[in-house]
């Protein structure tokens, strides 16, 4: 199980609560690139506990092999989080791929779950950092502080936006629809920045209204342009539209394609196509693009 990169592919996590057996089938048939199991906000705090060997049972009850499994534990200012890791980590942590932390705060949150982490793997009997962290930024401070925060642990790997809290955290009035320009623009364009510095993914948070397709899709077009790879959706049919959206069309690989056998083909002399010097980070754009094409199967 490696650490995800800049260039791998996931355009699309679907999340289903950590209680949601019945979901799991069409959310593995539903092709996203990552299913997560919550254990956070889409539990009331009387279902938590339980939830975890419900959620353990759901991972034991299939092959996972063919798709990346994560889960979200419960933010590390809550008297959950610290079992949510230990309980599920040490009995199904071979399957996992990614723990994703909610309401990061800051560098030190990532680093508490971390330590713990190491430790539950060693008692595992797991490679210790085997299982990644993603970071979620829902909060004003969490912003704040998100550069460091993408920094704080090797196993980082995807920085996630969470609208919903964050708008309560601001103090925000939620869906101005005559706030000029893009509502989220400054903090997406924070975060965007924020992984790329540290070589991770930025992952969209979820958009809510799940039977307006038109506007999902809008939504996916925006963070892509920001410099997002992906967005957490909340039902199967959101899938089809970010795995669309989140990949590189046809023409995009093929040019990264060209630029690619330009730039190692060049040897010592200079690369350059119609006429334009490829230098090294236009070809490292362009190796990234020809990665997620072929994961995606579109070149």
């Amino acid at each position: 199980m490696g650490m995800m990169d800049r260039s791998s592919l996931c355009r699309s996590r679907l999340g289903i609560p950590g209680t949601g057996s019945g979901f799991v089938a069409e959310a593995v048939e539903s092709g996203a690139d990552e299913i997560f199991l919550d254990l956070e906000d889409s539990l009331a705090p009387g279902e938590k506990l339980p939830a975890r060997d419900e959620l353990i049972e759901i991972v034991e009850s299939r092959d996972w092999t063919t798709t990346d499994l994560s889960y979200r534990i419960n933010g590390t200012d809550t008297r959950w989080w610290y079992n949510d890791v230990i309980e599920v980590a040490s009995s199904v942590g071979d399957k996992i791929e990614t723990l994703i932390v909610p309401k990061v705060r800051s560098p030190s949150d990532i680093k508490t779950v971390a330590n713990l982490l190491a430790s539950v793997e060693t008692n595992a009997g797991l490679d210790v950092g085997s299982i990644s962290l993603d970071a979620q930024i829902e909060t004003a401070a969490g912003l704040n502080r998100v550069t460091d925060i993408a920094h704080a642990s090797d196993r980082l790997t995807a920085v996630i936006f969470g609208p919903a809290d964050y708008t309560a955290s601001i103090g925000a009035s939620h869906g101005a629809t005559d706030y000029p320009g893009h509502y989220w623009h400054y903090p997406l364009s924070r975060i965007a920045h924020a992984a790329a510095s540290a070589d991770l993914l930025a992952i969209g948070g979820p958009y809510t209204e799940s039977d307006n397709a038109d506007k999902f899709a809008e939504a996916c077009q925006y963070e892509r342009a920001l410099g997002f790879d992906g967005k957490v959706v909340i039902h199967p049919e959101q899938v089809e539209t970010a795995n669309g959206v989140f990949a590189p069309d046809v023409a995009e690989a093929q040019r990264a394609r060209d630029i690619v056998t330009a730039y190692e083909g060049a040897g010592d002399d200079v690369a350059a196509i119609e006429g334009k010097v490829i230098d090294r980070e236009m070809y490292q754009m362009a190796s990234r693009i020809l990665e997620k094409a072929r994961e995606a199967d579109i070149i």
